[in-house]
């Protein structure tokens, strides 16, 4: 049995707060966040304990584990604590907005030597890894070209768009990591090309709602990812893997299976009406992986090292929005 502490009550933290207390090897030990009241209401769900001091949540004598789900601009400096605790982390992408802040406290994990994992959690849907299990195998031979599309049905409030490091780093940034996790390749360079459609306003952040990025890969294969923030049809997401002897594909879900026949028209159901929909499942999925890695001491993944790389890619991409060309993609070292 594993004793965490959430760190956050927000959104994000109320999903994974549910999921804490629904594991049958977790026990919720405390729930903290910055508000009293928020972390309160949270931890009275499920049966925990609230707390505004860091110091319980990252006492090693009472805790086991942390899983942070805080603010973005608070998950480096509470992976340094965990390190220094040596208190294993589930961690929210990002590591940090900055990639030099980044890779300064996962080089300080690694002294430490500290056991986390960062929350890439479509790698943990069930589709994308039997999708990830066959292109691995070799059913379809060499990897020559991969299409990844994610498309929202909404804009964030822009009071979110301010703060959340723009559409490469915030929403591509997943399909980064996809496309790593899936080709067993770093990519080498990147172009990228956006425009404001859905929300003009955005350019004053100098972010894009439409994209379309380019990823090459060592020995040429090529990765092609499209994004947008607002569509009219639900949300819509899935990969498509074109080998040298084969395809395979992880197709658009919809909401249900049913279809209704009358005489010349056939409906179905609609797609999902968001990401949150769409991918619930594999939140519980990565976290039976984490503590499932906790127990019997197996691997954890995405590590931070790997998180680090999908932002890396991102950074490229941004830059290739501004440059207007193809940017090298430079990797922590």
């Amino acid at each position: 049995m594993q004793r965490f502490a959430l760190i956050g009550a927000g959104f994000i933290g109320g999903v994974h707060g549910a999921n804490l207390a629904a594991h049958p090897d977790v026990d919720l030990a405390l729930v903290f966040d910055i508000d009293l009241a928020r972390a309160t209401d949270l931890a009275k769900r499920h049966g925990s304990r609230a707390t505004t001091d860091l110091a319980e949540a990252f006492d090693p004598t009472a805790i086991d584990a942390v899983l942070i789900a805080s603010s973005t601009d608070t998950h480096a400096e509470h992976l340094r604590t965990a390190a220094t605790a040596g208190i294993p982390a589930l961690c929210e992408k990002p590591i940090d907005l900055d990639l030099a802040r980044a890779v300064d406290v996962v080089r300080f994990a690694e002294t430490r030597s500290l056991r986390a994992m960062v929350d890439f959690n479509r790698r943990f849907d069930r589709d994308y890894a039997e999708l990830q299990r066959v292109v691995t195998s070799g059913e379809i031979g060499s990897v020559e070209l991969i299409q990844l599309t994610s498309r929202g049905p909404a804009m964030p409030p822009l009071e979110y768009v301010a703060v959340s490091g723009g559409q490469m780093r915030d929403q591509t940034v997943h399909f980064f990591d996809l496309a790593r996790w899936i080709s067993g390749l770093d990519p080498e360079s990147v172009f990228a090309t956006g425009s404001t459609l859905a929300e003009p306003r955005l350019a004053e952040y100098g972010d894009v709602d439409t994209s379309a990025v380019t990823l090459r890969l060592p020995g040429g294969a090529l990765v092609q990812i499209d994004c947008t923030r607002r569509i009219g049809y639900g949300y819509d997401e899935r990969i498509e893997v074109l080998g040298s002897t084969g395809m395979v594909e992880a197709r658009r879900q919809r909401a249900g299976s049913v279809s209704r026949y009358s005489a010349g028209r056939v409906v179905d159901d609609g797609l999902h009406a968001g990401w949150f929909e769409r991918i619930r499942g594999s939140y519980r999925t990565a976290l039976d992986h984490f503590v499932d890695a906790l127990e019997n001491g197996a691997a954890i993944g995405p590590t931070l090292a790997e998180a680090l790389k999908a932002q890396a890619i991102a950074e490229a991409a941004a830059r290739s929005l501004t440059s207007g060309r193809m940017e090298p993609i430079e990797y922590p070292v």
